[in-house]
C-alpha cells in the first residue's frame, strides 16, 4: 500500500466535515460552512486556523497582495472549502496554487454545494 500522507489526520477532518454536511446539508454559503466546521473542528479537538493569511511574492519581491486559505489544521493541512454544484479543474488548480505558495504538500478540497454527498478530494504536491 502506498504511504498516503497524513492519513489519519485527514480522516479526522473530512470527519467533521461529514458531520457538518450532515447537520446542514447543501445549499448554503460558503462562510455558512466555514463557520460551522470551525465550531466542529474545536468540538472534535482537531488543532486549526482559520482563514489565516498568506504573504506571496514574485520573483522574489514581496507582494502587497495575499491570500487567506479557509484552514490549515495540524499546521500542515491546507483545508479549501467551496460551495458549488461540483469541483472544477478551477477549484483544483486553486487548491495546487495554495499548496505551491505556502509549500505544504496536502490541500483538502471540499465542497459543501454538491447533492446528494459531500465532496472532496486530497490534492497532494
Amino acid at each position: 500500500m502506498p504511504n498516503i500522507i497524513f492519513r489519519e489526520e485527514s480522516y479526522k477532518i473530512i470527519g467533521a466535515c461529514f458531520e457538518v454536511y450532515k447537520n446542514k446539508g447543501c445549499g448554503f454559503s460558503e462562510a455558512i460552512y466555514q463557520e460551522c466546521l470551525a465550531l466542529e473542528f474545536g468540538l472534535q479537538e482537531i488543532p486549526f486556523l482559520a482563514q489565516p493569511t498568506f504573504e506571496l511574492d514574485y520573483k522574489g519581491t514581496k507582494l502587497v497582495q495575499f491570500f487567506r486559505a479557509d484552514f490549515v489544521c495540524y499546521g500542515a493541512i491546507l483545508v479549501e472549502l467551496k460551495s458549488l454544484p461540483k469541483l472544477t479543474d478551477s477549484c483544483r488548480s486553486q487548491a495546487l496554487n495554495y499548496l505551491n505558495a505556502t509549500r505544504n504538500r496536502l490541500c483538502l478540497l471540499v465542497n459543501f454545494g454538491h447533492h446528494p454527498r459531500l465532496e472532496y478530494e486530497r490534492i497532494v504536491l
